[in-house]
């Protein structure tokens, strides 16, 4: 008993003697502060940042440093030992430290964990002195910004386990040098490490860079990703890394042509990705070496050239039971690929986009019944049914697919029953190809389907209710088919995690059969665009709260809107509710929204104000109803963001104010076919980022701001149809070198075309019609790069933003005719000159613009004739010199303009017979109207000039001169000559006399 009280006591004792240690270690922690020196340090480093979001708010000295954010202590020592301060998002101007890294870090003698990884350093240097943190066991320093050669003094780290300066140069690429390194050496001291990326690091001059991985014998993760590898060797004598486990070597371009042999003896290897390295095939007498990959699981080689796909993927079957993930996409593979798949049971993942596979799948593909993962994309499977394209998959007995990628594959068939059979699908990818037919009734069976894509096809009928069945379904895109029919709440029934649908471009009529009908879902994204909605604004649409992207446009609705419209949906960045028939005024726009487009509606009164911090990206509100002043939009608050202003043809007047300054991002304004008036305001040079401005069809006057030679920028300048007066300014060929389409038409500008015009290089559409210019027209045309093909157009859209071309519209006469121009209007090459007080000739210079499409030059006082060059001018579609004074014969080569299909040429004084083409006499007669021309397609003949007999022995070959002819020019030359001078030699009454006579002669003539 005295033995078992005893015991009890001792375990009593040591349990009051743990209480009292957990009780002096809670009091002690309370109580510790990090060390005084280590606190400094800290705040040094954190001086030297640039905190913008207040990340380290909780940074203070009243504070333990141990609980700030992104520090960890020893429990014991209070020592810091890691500093985890990574960015969210690499170079999120929110969210990322900027500035520099402080060297009062080397206060952290324990220091072992360093991660500072997302943030943007500026292009600085990896600082040095952080090879001198000998404890670290962790630094990362990637996707950060930095830039310069990589210091060799990280090789003092010798503890380091997990290495990463791999960098991320999107944004960096055009301002900031890339981070580099030519000498590796330094890196075979760092022989405990693990895990080493440096993707993104230029090591285009280390030369030896292989030979100094293989002196780490601990590595197991090596990532060097897009690093401008110099070369790889194909043979070693010995390979040291036994414990690598996963080799990143993509995206480098390669000089060699084989994948080396020593890839296929490290047989620890679990994970390799050779992607985009400009492989061509194994080594010699490496085939089949896949075999000795045992261990081997993810194998990705897309974006090499491996068209003999039999040889080069040969072992891969003998590995089957491991591998799970295979891409070899973008490989040029043909369809025999297949038959070195059929062993790999255990692949889950399995990408072919974008090969040479053009034949059904073998049955004994059968065997992959695991796979989970498949895409065909890109292949080309014209004539093939869908079903037989997947029998295989269907013979599984449980197909275990959840994906099934199918995009752009030519596939021209129905969508089969049994595609219901693959019942653990979670996303079908069928779209950009010719499917036709309805859409199954089984495709409600798919009870996991998250994501139906059958876009851009040309599936028809009505949809059916099945799809109300999809109760996992997120996105269903139905967009661009021939679909009809009506759209009840039982096509939505159990869409209770819908966030985005897509119908747009289809014939659908959506009809809910209860006005009130409250829909399960809360969509961020919906497009309707085409589809019937009735006249009312739909009630339903209300009720979502988390919409963010909304296309209804040209969808029937011709009510107003609702009340407190935008407070409806408070998330929304994106609305396209143009072409319906919406009445009444547009609300204020509130702040967040990115895209508005409201155009071509019925909307009237004034223009609404942006509020304060709105932040619109494109405000479309042409083709409306505004009228009053544009000072209640422009010279409101919050339109900084703005980048497209789109207010043309409504009824909008006054003058334009000077707010000009506050759209410092504006790169698209158009105010065309307006009453505006006045002179056009010196702020709008201040736009410094403007790339098209058009004006055309107002009241402006007065003559052009200097200041516009600012918008150095500006690609489309379109001022027609106003009352601009004052010559077109010399500057125009100088300060506006990106010019493309230049249009003056209908002004009043006078004056000549200074040789200064002639340096707008890339103008493709010059139209400086109906104006009061005169002179010459300048023979330097001939230095527009772009009309004369020594350049190619920079790009044919000219202007583009993230929804879209939006260089708008321009009206340009061309084949007699006005015809308005909006999507093609980049592709167009035009030169207009007409109407005008042009005179002189033709350039023979405006032959070399081989690029025209269309050449006007009528209504002027033009002389000469017509350039005989001018069939070099081999795209040109319309031409007219009509109303001119032009003479001689038309050119002969006019017979080589292929494309020619209006021509004009009446009302000068030409002569002769029209050259014969197919083009020429399939023209009107009015084309030649008022000229001595003959021949096809005029009714006057030229008939046949028969020669006389002196002229046939002529054409005999004799070529003797004609001395009779001759001796009769120099006598009558003679006679004439003393029949004018010898009155002259007599008195003046004589003179008098004479010269009287001569002028009644010609009278009587």
């Amino acid at each position: 008993m005295s033995f078992h009280f005893s015991s009890s006591y001792f375990r009593f004792l040591l349990l009051v003697l743990f209480f009292r240690l957990c009780l002096s270690n809670n009091h002690f922690h309370d109580h510790v502060l990090c060390m005084d020196d280590e606190r400094r340090a800290l705040l040094d480093f954190k001086y030297g940042l640039i905190d913008e979001t207040n990340r380290l708010a909780s940074w203070v000295p009243e504070k333990d440093c141990c609980n700030w954010t992104g520090i960890v202590c020893d429990n014991i020592t209070g020592h810091v030992h890691s500093i985890h301060l990574p960015a969210t998002v690499p170079f999120d101007e929110y969210t990322t430290f900027r500035g520099d890294i402080s060297p009062s870090l080397l206060y952290l003698k324990q220091l072992k964990h360093l991660d500072l990884s997302n943030n943007d350093f500026g292009g600085t240097r990896v600082p040095s002195f952080l090879g001198s943190l000998g404890n670290l066991r962790y630094l990362n320093l990637s996707r950060s910004g930095f830039a310069g050669t990589i210091p060799p003094q990280l090789g003092n780290l010798t503890k380091l386990r997990i290495l990463c300066l791999g960098s991320f140069h999107d944004k960096l690429i055009d301002s900031y040098e890339l981070t580099s390194m030519r000498n590796m050496k330094w890196l075979s001291n760092l022989r405990l490490l693990h895990h080493l990326d440096m993707s993104g690091v230029n090591l285009g001059k280390a030369a030896h860079w292989f030979q100094v991985i293989n002196t780490l014998p601990s590595l197991a993760e090596l990532h060097l990703s897009g690093s401008n590898l110099p070369n790889i060797h194909l043979h070693l004598a010995s390979l040291n890394l036994t414990s690598l486990s996963l080799l990143d070597l993509s995206d480098n371009n390669f000089s060699n042509s084989y994948v080396p042999r020593w890839i296929f003896s490290t047989t620890s290897l679990v994970s390799l990705d050779l992607s985009w390295c400009n492989f061509h095939s194994m080594i010699p007498n490496s085939i089949g070496s896949f075999r000795n990959l045992t261990s081997l699981k993810f194998l990705h080689v897309p974006g090499n050239d491996f068209m003999n796909s039999s040889l080069v993927l040969q072992g891969l079957s003998s590995i089957g039971g491991n591998l799970i993930s295979l891409d070899i996409s973008y490989c040029g593979v043909e369809s025999l690929v297949f038959d070195s798949l059929h062993n790999l049971t255990s692949l889950l993942s399995l990408d072919l986009r974008n090969n040479e596979l053009t034949k059904t799948i073998p049955k004994s593909f059968g065997n992959l019944c695991n796979l989970r993962h498949f895409d065909l994309s890109g292949n080309y499977f014209l004539n093939i049914s869908l079903t037989s394209l997947l029998e295989s998959v269907f013979k599984c007995k449980s197909p275990r697919l959840e994906s099934l990628f199918l995009k752009s594959t030519e596939l021209s068939c129905h969508l089969p029953d049994q595609i219901g059979q693959l019942s653990f699908l979670r996303s079908l990818k069928l779209d950009w190809n010719h499917i036709s037919g309805p859409i199954p009734y089984s495709i409600g069976r798919l009870s996991f389907l998250e994501l139906l894509d059958l876009s851009n096809n040309q599936l028809n009928g009505s949809l059916p209710d099945s799809l109300g069945q999809l109760s996992n379904l997120i996105v269903l895109d139905l967009s661009s088919n021939l679909l009809t029919g009506v759209v009840t709440e039982a096509h939505f029934a159990k869409l209770t995690r819908l966030k985005y649908f897509r119908g747009m471009h289809n014939n659908l009529t959506l009809r809910p059969s209860h006005a009130n009908w409250n829909p399960s879902f809360q969509l961020r994204v919906l497009s309707l665009n085409s589809w019937d909605l009735g006249l009312q604004f739909p009630l339903w649409l209300q009720t979502q709260r988390e919409l963010e992207d909304l296309d209804i446009s040209n969808t029937k609705i011709s009510s107003t809107l609702p009340k407190h419209f935008w407070r409806l949906f408070p998330k929304l960045q994106f609305i396209n509710m143009s072409q319906n028939q919406i009445e009444g005024r547009l609300f204020d726009i509130p702040a967040m929204l990115g895209l508005i487009d409201l155009s071509s509606n019925k909307f009237s009164g004034q223009l609404p104000q942006l509020a304060n911090d709105s932040s619109p990206i494109i405000l479309h509100l042409s083709n409306n109803s505004f009228v009053g002043s544009l000072h209640r939009l422009l010279c409101s608050y919050g339109h900084k963001s703005v980048e497209s202003l789109d207010l043309a043809h409504n009824h909008l007047s006054g003058l334009i104010p000077e707010c000009s300054l506050k759209w410092p991002r504006l790169k698209f304004l158009n105010l065309e076919n307006n009453n505006l008036s006045g002179r056009i305001p010196r702020s709008l040079g201040s736009l410094s980022s403007l790339g098209s401005l058009n004006m055309c069809n107002n009241k402006l006057s007065g003559r052009l701001p200097v200041s516009i030679k600012n918008l150095t920028s500006l690609q489309i300048l379109q001022l027609a149809g106003n009352e601009l007066v004052g010559r077109i300014p010399a500057w125009f060929g100088r300060k506006l070198p990106s010019l493309k389409i230049l249009n003056l038409r209908s002004n009043h500008f006078d004056g000549n075309i200074t040789r200064e015009l002639c340096h707008l290089t890339d103008i493709q559409i010059l139209d400086l019609a109906h104006n009061n210019l005169s002179g010459d027209i300048p023979r330097c045309f001939n230095s527009f790069n772009v009309l004369s093909k020594k350049k190619k157009p920079t790009d044919n859209q000219l202007l583009f933003l993230q929804t879209g071309n939006i260089m708008g519209t321009a009206k340009l006469v061309t084949k007699g005719q006005e015809y308005t121009y909006s999507t093609i209007l980049g592709l167009m090459m035009v030169l207009d000159l007409s109407s005008n007080n042009f005179s002189g000739s033709i350039p023979s210079e405006l032959m070399a613009l081989q690029a025209l499409q269309s050449l006007n030059l009528s209504r002027n006082q033009l002389i000469g004739r017509i350039p005989e060059n001018i069939g070099d001018l081999k795209v040109l579609e319309s031409f007219d010199a009509s109303l001119n004074q032009l003479s001689g014969e038309l050119p002969m080569s006019l017979s080589r303009l292929s494309f020619l299909s209006s021509f004009n040429v009446s009302f000068n004084n030409l002569t002769g017979r029209i050259p014969s083409s197919t083009q020429l006499q399939s023209l009107n007669e009015s084309s030649f109207f008022g000229n001595k021309l003959c021949g096809d397609p005029l009714t006057q003949s030229c008939g046949k000039v028969v020669p006389d007999r002196d002229q046939k022995e002529g054409d005999d070959g004799s070529h003797a001169a004609d001395w009779g002819l001759i001796i009769s020019i120099v006598l009558g030359f003679v006679v004439g000559f003393w029949a004018v001078v010898t009155p002259l030699m007599v008195g003046i009454i004589h003179k008098i006399a004479h010269f009287h006579f001569l002028r009644n002669l010609r009278h009587m003539f």
